[in-house]
């Protein structure tokens, strides 16, 4: 990319990626990009491999093999100049317990040059964050808040969200997404962000990776996914005499087939409306039907069914 005559980075490179621990790996050859002003949501199960992956993408560890870059530099080894670009929520709230919201802040402006205590203060009361409160008496939506006020405090280039929502009531999270949504409309920052709030997100993100045992198996934007991951019913007078899954199937790559007492239900990951119309032209389909999935189902096929929270 070239803007003015340079070159400019993504703000998210990751290549090759491996992280072993001993004999097991949590990480496997893992490659992406993330484009300023894009929102990544990196979705994986328990295990996956999403943990690891930040931490070397922060900084905080050092792949096997492969790297990962913050602003086209390795983050292991320019780490400090990357953060003071970077905004960062971690999974569990983490700050110490005697210091209030408002010495957090003080602190931070003492750490980055770009610091907007006033901004931080205003973001507090909008989420009704006491600013004199020690953060080891707030409830844990509360300190997550303060965690994405404190963010969001020096106006970062990159944002990265571990699983920000987890904890969180329904009200403390549409304030999260309020805030978020203004940091985009605002300065178009680029979010990456692992979750498990799917249904919450869908409405941000705007590509999504999949992390399976360490492999991403999936990484496209989400309107693409959206369009071609569908579910299929219909009846089949004919079931009895086909194979396991139905032959009737194979042009949409079905990744989950369930037979029915009233027929089949199908998610395919390769629809297309001509095909879908010779579909129902085949001898023996009947009231065949398609409809659009919700992000979540789509994980859920692709990732297996969750089994616990994911890390």
């Amino acid at each position: 990319m070239e803007e003015g005559g340079q070159a400019v980075s993504d703000p998210i490179r990751i290549e090759a990626l491996t992280v072993r621990y001993g004999r097991a790996v949590a990480c496997a050859d893992v490659s992406l990009a993330v484009e300023t002003g894009a929102v990544y949501a990196m979705l994986g199960r328990n295990g996956a491999g999403k943990s690891s992956l930040v931490r070397c993408l922060l900084g905080q560890q050092k792949p096997t093999s492969g790297r990962a870059l913050l602003f086209g530099s390795d983050s292991w080894t320019t780490r400090r100049a990357a953060m003071e670009r970077t905004g960062v929520t971690p999974e569990e709230p983490d700050a110490p317990p005697a210091m209030t919201p408002r010495e957090l802040s003080d602190f931070c402006r003492r750490v980055y040059p770009r610091w907007d205590s006033s901004a931080v203060a205003a973001r507090l009361d909008r989420f009704g964050i006491p600013p004199k409160t020690p953060f080891g008496r707030l409830s844990r939506g509360q300190k997550a808040q303060v965690q994405l006020a404190l963010a969001l405090g020096h106006s970062p280039e990159l944002l990265v969200l571990d699983d920000p929502t987890l904890g969180l009531d329904a009200v403390a999270r549409r304030s999260l997404y309020d805030e978020i949504v203004g940091e985009l409309a605002d300065r178009g920052t680029t979010v990456f962000l692992t979750t498990h709030d799917l249904s919450g997100f869908e409405g941000l993100a705007t590509r999504v990776g999949i992390l399976k045992e360490g492999r991403l198996v999936l990484d496209e934007p989400l309107e693409t996914l959206k369009s071609r991951f569908r579910r299929i019913r219909y009846g089949n007078r004919l079931t009895e005499t086909r194979t396991a899954f139905g032959t009737e199937l194979d042009a949409f790559d079905a990744v989950r087939v369930l037979v029915r007492g009233w027929g089949i239900d199908a998610v395919v990951s390769n629809f297309d409306e001509a095909a879908f119309e010779r579909f129902r032209a085949i001898d023996g389909v009947e009231n065949a039907a398609v409809e659009a999935l919700p992000l979540e189902e789509i994980f859920l096929a692709v990732a297996g069914e969750e089994k616990g929270d994911a890390a």
